[in-house]
This record gives C-alpha cells, structure tokens and sequence, in this order.
C-alpha cells in the first residue's frame, strides 16, 4: 500500500532501502554507523525467529526521511486454541528537517492497517512518559504499570540501593563469569525438553522455543550471561545481563527457566539460581518482573515503578488484564 500526502510518500519499507533506514537512524538516533550498527540491526530486525521487522518509511523523492519499525513477537495463552501474533512497536526515527509534519503518526497509523490485514492481533509496547500521550491519541491503551521487585546481595549495598532511584545506563556491563549464551543454548535439543516440562501458563505468555533463547539473548556485545543449576542446560537456567543505575550495579534477571514436574522444586531451582546470579555477578541488587500475587522469597516488591505497558487490538482478539501478562525483563527490556 502506498498512500502519498504533503508531497511525502508513504511505503512499506524494501530490501534495497536498507541503507537508507540505517544511515537515517545513524543521523538521528547516535548510531555510528558502522559494522557493530550493522551487525545489531541484522540481528534484531532480520534474524528474529518470529520473522523479520516489517518497516515502513517516508520519502521525499528518492530520499528517505523517517522510518517506523515493528518487532514481530508470538504469545501463548492456555486454553486458547493458536498462537496470538503480535508485535512491538521499536526504532522510529524522522529527519529533523521533516520534524513537525506528524510523519511519526502517518507511519505508525499506515503500518496498523497493513498489519491488521494480515492478521496480526495486537501491538504493545513500553513507551516511556513523553512518548505515551502520542499512542494514546493514536488508540493505545494502558494495561498497566509491570510489577518489579528487587533482591539486595549483601547488607552493604543498601546505601547505593537508596541511591539508585533513577535511569539505569544505556550499555551493559561487561562480565564473564556464567556462560556466554552461544555456548549455554548450543544444546537445542536438551532446551527443548526443558521447555517442554514447563506447564502452561494461566497468563500471557511469549512462545519461547529453542530458537528463542539463542536469537534474543546471543547478540554477544548486549553481554547476556547465562547461570546453570547442573552440568547441562536441561537442570535449569538464568539469563542476565549487568547495568549502572546511579551508584549501584544493577543485575537484571531476564529469564528464569527451571524443569516443572513439582512445583516445591521448581521453586527450590529459582532460588538457587537467583542466589547464583548474586554471587557470580556481584551486583548489589536483582532486578525483575514479578507478577506473583504475593512476594515470598529475598525479593521485595517496588510499587508503581514498572515500565508501562500498553497495546492497541488490531483484531476483534483482546488481550486480558495485567494480571494475566506472564511476562519477563527479557521479553520486555528495551534492545
């Protein structure tokens, strides 16, 4: 579908216009440009195992002066009879000589219909307070602000925990203690029969097969380190990544993946995995999305300090309340 308006022409992004995506996003959004820029694109909008991003552009002639992209993602939810296909709403970028001609509106809105028609069930997204107003004027909804709770390491850390009240650090710190996850998830075959003794989940929950892990997790300079519970990936795992929030280093506990046939046990594996996460990462505290009716364990519930999630229905399908969103940091952190 094509759509032209204020002499701007509106499209579905082609191959050939990669370039031109990537070169805009390096004059607007402070990437370099170079084979690192390269290769982060690649691997989050071409490499994706639910597919690749479908993009949409604007154009001034041959020139392109804003692009809008999509992250494509797949949930599950028990009881329902099919993969409920979504997206993410990601990268955007306008050229600031075509600022203030609403070209981020435009192309977010072209995009919907598209995506609508070719069955695409939903948007979501975590915008942050500038950018929500904009989504809510283009039919977003606010599910709510996700839980998250934090686990002190050590007594000492409490002073900088106090103190860590504010953005954490756009680039992860470098560790090498745990398993880089190349190595961690090269076993596809024992991933799969973990995954497969994990039952359903009576929320909303994101399809995550072998290919998964080894697509979100393994862009190597995002550093993503990964715990075991035994010698093989199968006896569970934990995935993390290190960050700065104000003098205090933040460990972010993305995914947590344990073996189910008891839930006394599974139990029992997520806390000697998180107690592992602590003393190989040297954090002064864990981060992660709780979405547990009660807080039990070393972790302490933070109130209206989430990220906010919101979406847009795009088919008759609706998603349910926060509640029932069985989430994780990893599926929902910003990369």
């Amino acid at each position: 579908m094509t759509t032209v308006m204020h002499d701007l022409e509106y499209r579905r992004a082609a191959s050939h216009d990669r370039d031109a995506i990537v070169h805009l996003g390096t004059r607007t959004l402070g990437w370099l440009g170079d084979a690192e820029d390269e290769a982060f694109f690649g691997w989050k909008h071409e490499q994706n195992p639910f597919g690749p991003s479908p993009m949409w552009i604007a154009c001034d002639g041959d020139r392109v002066v804003g692009f809008r992209t999509f992250l494509r993602w797949e949930f599950v939810l028990e009881n329902h009879p099919r993969v409920i296909r979504a997206v993410r709403a990601v990268d955007t970028a306008t050229d600031p000589e075509y600022q203030g001609r609403g070209i981020f509106t435009k192309l977010t809105l072209a995009a919907l219909d598209e995506l609508r028609a070719e069955g695409v069930d939903m948007v979501f997204n975590t915008p942050n307070d500038k950018s929500l107003p904009g989504y809510l004027k283009m039919g977003w909804r606010v599910v709510g602000h996700l839980p998250v709770s934090i686990m002190p390491t050590r007594v000492r850390s409490i002073p900088a925990i106090a103190q860590a009240r504010v953005p954490a650090s756009r680039t992860a710190v470098l560790i090498h203690s745990g398993d880089a996850p190349r190595d961690a998830f090269a076993d596809r075959a024992a991933l799969a029969r973990l995954l497969a003794t994990i039952p359903d989940a009576p929320g909303l929950r994101t399809r995550k097969v072998p290919e998964f892990f080894s697509w979100r997790y393994g862009h190597e300079p995002l550093h993503y380190r990964v715990v075991r519970a035994g010698p093989a990936i199968d006896d569970g795992f934990a995935v993390f990544h290190l960050r700065r929030r104000g003098p205090a280093l933040e460990a972010v506990l993305c995914d947590l993946v344990v073996p189910n046939p008891h839930r006394s046990e599974a139990r029992r594996l997520g806390h000697h995995l998180t107690r592992r996460v602590a003393r190989v990462s040297g954090a002064d505290y864990i981060l992660r999305i709780d979405g547990r009716p009660v807080t039990v364990d070393p972790f302490l519930r933070i109130p209206r300090t989430g990220p906010i999630l919101t979406f847009r229905a795009l088919t008759k399908w609706l998603p349910p309340r926060l509640g029932r969103w069985d989430v994780t940091m990893g599926d929902i952190e910003l990369f």
